[in-house]
Order: C-alpha cells, then structure tokens, then sequence
C-alpha cells in the first residue's frame, strides 16, 4: 500500500478525533434563546410541579446522580454520577450510600459538603419547611439521610426500594444549599450547576450565564441562555420558524404544529416523543353533588378517549391508564388489557350507562347539571378541556371553562379550590414509585382530588419493595387497572409533543419518556 507524503499527519489527527469523540469540533460561546410557554410559578423547583419550572431552572443544579443528558431513553441504565461519585446498597436494600465529588462549589463560592444534601432531604422529609412540597410522597419511605463525614452521605429507608435512584436522578431532585432559604430560592436561585442565575421578570423573561467556576472542565460552552415568556402559541411558532429564536419550549409542538414548522423552516431539527403527561379528569369529590359515586362514574363514562386523540394528535397519541403506555412506556398496560376497563370500549353504550347514573342520581335532559371546567391558561390544557365540555353534554352536564393563569392554577388545585378541571399530569419518571404515590397515594399534595383507598397505597408498597421486574410489571399492572376501575383519577389519553431547534444548536438530546429531566443543557453548543 503506497502512502503520499503528509497522510501520516492526516491519519494522526483522524485518530485523536475518533479517541477524543470530536470534542475540538465543539465551540465555545453564544446565548441560547429559547421561548418559554408562561411564567413559571417560582424559581424553586422543590417547590413547584409544572415543566414551566423544570425547563428554565435545572440548569442552575445538580442532584447526586442523574439520567444521563445524551441518552433519550430514561431507565436505571442510563443513571450516571453527578454530585455523586460512587454509590452502595447495603442492609438488604435499606440502606444506599454515596460518596460525594470534593472541590465543588455553590455559585456564592461556598463549598459543597455532604450537610447541604442533608439538608436538602431533611427539608423535604419535613412537614413545614416549604411552602409546598409536591414530591414528598416520593420520599415516604426515607426515614432519614445522614451526612456520615464531609463527603459520604447515606440514605435509610424503611423497606428496599430499588426504584429510589431513579427518584433522585430526576432533575426535580435537585440538591439546595443549607445556607441559601428557601425564600431566595423562589426569585434568586444558588445552585452547583453549569449556569448560574442573572434575572427573573414576571411575564417576561429568564436569564442565566455561564458558571466559569463550574466543576465539571470545559462546560458549558454556551455564554448563557435566554428565556422569553410568549403566551401566545401561535406567536411562539412564527417567531421560531421567522429565526428570532434557536429552540422552541421543548414540549411545545402538536403534531399539527409541526407539519407546519416542516413546511415553514425545513432546515429545524424536530423531536416528535411521549411526554410522559397524561391528560386528565380531577373532580373534587368532597363538593356536592360530586360526593355521589355515581356522577363521578357517569363523568368517567362519557370521555371518548379516541376523539381527543384524533382531534389533538391527529391519532398519535395513545390511550392508557396512569402508567405511560407501551413501547415508550415500561410500564403502562397493553392494548388488550384496556379494552375491559370502565370507558374504554363502546362510547356509546357507555354513555348511556353513564346517563342511566345521572337519572338515578336525578339529573336528565329536563334537569341538567351546570358546573365550571377548571384549567390552566396555556393551549396543551385548554384545546381538551373544551372537548371535555362536549362530552360531558352528553349526559346532561353543562360546563363553562375557567381558565386560569399557571402562577394562580397550581395553588388552587393544590388547595382543592376547584370543583372539576382537566389537568395534565406528568410523571417525573417512568416507575411506579412516582406515579402512584404521587398521584393516588392518601395524603400527597398532587393527589389533586383526594382519592384515598389505603388497601391501594398498600398495593402501591408492595409493588415498589418488589425486586424482580418482570413480576413487579404484572404487579402494576393490576394496580393500574385497579385506579381506572375505582375512577381515581380517569385518564383520557397520553400525549406526544415536539421540540425544534435551529440546526445551528448542536448535542441536543429530547429526552422520549420524560419532559422533566433533560435540560442541564452543558453539552449544548451553537455552531455560529
């Protein structure tokens, strides 16, 4: 084989590209301008449970392990270090231990030791120390976490939990700093993170530069990223595709929507994916006539899931129960399970089911029931919410729709101040651990509508100390099916949702089964 002169030098350079993944290829600088759907609530993600929080705000963090940012698929394979170095089960799976990274430091410059991520749980172990605490039921099993030296920290729990790493990989298991309160946090957030907070306007905009003391050699490479707050859709997406902006909010695009962005800017990278929300049916159960069993079943009776689905998603989404279904979803019931399940099969003879228990609870067409549909103020939330109020015409329920702004929305539900509204729930993570205690679990602050059925929350326990998959997997199924029958909380589908980005915005990764854990945005880069 004969080889030309200089092609030694060539073939070396190709080499250290291949060993070094093409990091030089990577360049440092820019802003990235990303829109934001609506103001987020706070700055605190501890406090909060809307992606409008997670998005912005992850960023400024880091937890003690997480899904890694460039794989697409949540699962306990794809959980690496952070803040963490190391981790160890011991006890029989009762206790998990860590062994924490040295020579980090919050954003103010203080160090970071094992007491800020005591600290961290101890708060949210706590009854009174946060405003609200939407994820302390994840938490139900920690009896309590200890700081074990200035950097070894261990985790007790009251029964193996296997599930519990996933919990802390999500990015709304952040660790705060124990000399931080928590009231700074909602409007001047400190974090270890990549970026570091620069302002938060109301209706307006967030901004965060880069963290040049960041732990991690070389990251970010982005100057900063820019937030601007756009309430208006349609806005959002004519702006996107005009150019002014180099990445929409990453759950932000319908499946019409994104035909249109394929028309109008064919250059965008897109990501069409499950979310992980399901769309939802809250009804306040301790507000008359709501208290009666049979309207709360004549409601769930009336739902054609099929019709959201082609109207919304043009049939992309997926009927389900609380678990996101399969194949996206590890854990959700199969086809064939959901066709004997309350409202899943004929609408129309489950409709007149459903009005055969609203004559015998005594309401017809001659006597109809009028009622305010509750929702947020954003489109994801509104667009089913008034085919909701078709639905329910269909057995004498008469709806007007409330919109209601997301900074107000939250507190309401979380206070019950509702009677019926059409939520969107979304699960952190794809386990049962989250989406049962969290939702369905007696006494969580996100079970929106007060179900409670402690023969469930025992079942709910089982399932999670359960270490063989495969037998953990029938186990949630049947407690799944369970939820649908006992009209806990109807699920009327499982939406799919794109994020675009200019092709000039490189290592972006949309993560497929969750639209709560990818945004640490410290690969991402602009090739401008």
């Amino acid at each position: 084989m004969k080889i030309q002169k200089g092609s030694f030098a060539l073939i070396a350079v190709l080499a250290a590209m291949v060993v070094t993944g093409e990091s030089q290829a990577q360049k440092s600088g820019g802003v990235l301008k990303i829109q934001h759907m609506d103001t987020p609530p706070s700055a605190s993600i501890h406090e909060e449970a809307t992606v409008s929080v997670a998005v912005p705000f992850m960023s400024l963090f880091n937890n003690l392990v997480m899904f890694d940012q460039n794989v697409a698929k949540n699962s306990l394979d794809s959980i690496v270090p952070d803040l963490a170095l190391s981790w160890a089960w011991s006890e029989e799976g009762r206790k998990l231990s860590f062994k924490l990274r040295q020579g980090v430091r919050w954003h103010d410059g203080k160090p970071f030791t094992a007491k800020d991520v005591q600290c961290t749980f101890e708060m949210l172990l706590s009854a009174d120390k946060l405003r609200r605490n939407p994820r302390s039921a994840w938490y139900s099993n920690v009896e309590k976490v200890t700081a074990d030296g200035d950097f070894d920290v261990s985790f007790q729990l009251k029964a193996p939990q296997p599930a519990l790493l996933a919990l802390l990989s999500s990015g709304y298991t952040p660790i705060y700093a124990c000399h931080v309160p928590i009231t700074d946090m909602r409007r001047k957030p400190i974090g270890t993170g990549p970026f570091k907070f620069v302002e938060f306007k109301m209706n307006e905009s967030i901004k965060l530069t880069k963290n040049t003391d960041y732990w991690k050699p070389g990251r970010p490479y982005l100057d900063g990223i820019e937030y601007t707050i756009i309430p208006d859709r349609s806005t959002r997406m004519l702006s996107f595709t005009a150019g002014k902006f180099d990445m929409t909010f990453p759950t932000d695009v319908s499946v019409p929507l994104l035909k249109n962005i394929r028309r109008d800017a064919p250059q965008a990278k897109c990501t069409m994916r499950e979310t992980g929300v399901s769309t939802n049916l809250i009804v306040n159960r301790e507000v008359a006539p709501f208290n009666d069993p049979r309207i709360r079943r004549a409601m769930a009776l009336t739902l054609d899931r099929q019709a959201n689905i082609d109207i919304l998603s043009e049939g992309e989404g997926k009927m389900g129960g609380a678990m996101l279904p399969p194949p996206d979803g590890v854990w959700g019931m199969p086809q064939e399970m959901l066709k004997g399940i309350i409202g899943y099969g004929d609408v129309a003879k489950a409709r007149e089911e459903g009005r055969e228990l609203m004559k015998q609870a005594g309401y017809g067409p001659d006597k109809r029931l009028k009622l305010k549909v509750s929702t947020r103020n954003i489109a994801t939330f509104r667009d089913p919410a008034v085919l909701l109020i078709d639905h329910l015409a269909h057995i004498w329920i008469d709806g007007e729709l409330e919109v209601i702004d997301t900074s107000v929305y939250y507190n309401r539900v979380f206070k019950k101040d509702y009677v019926v509204a059409l939520n969107l729930s979304g699960s952190a993570v794809d386990d049962p651990d989250v989406t049962f205690f969290e939702g369905y679990a007696c006494g969580s602050l996100r079970n929106y509508n007060n179900y409670c059925n402690p023969e469930m929350t025992k079942l709910f326990e089982e399932q999670s100390r359960e270490p063989d998959q495969k037998k953990r997997l029938k186990m949630v199924w049947e407690i799944d099916r369970k939820l649908q029958e006992d009209i806990a909380r109807p699920i009327i589908g499982h939406g799919r949702a794109a994020g675009c980005w200019q092709p000039y915005v490189k290592d972006v990764t949309i993560h497929v089964n969750s639209i709560y854990n990818g945004w640490r945005f410290e690969d991402v880069w602009l090739d401008r």
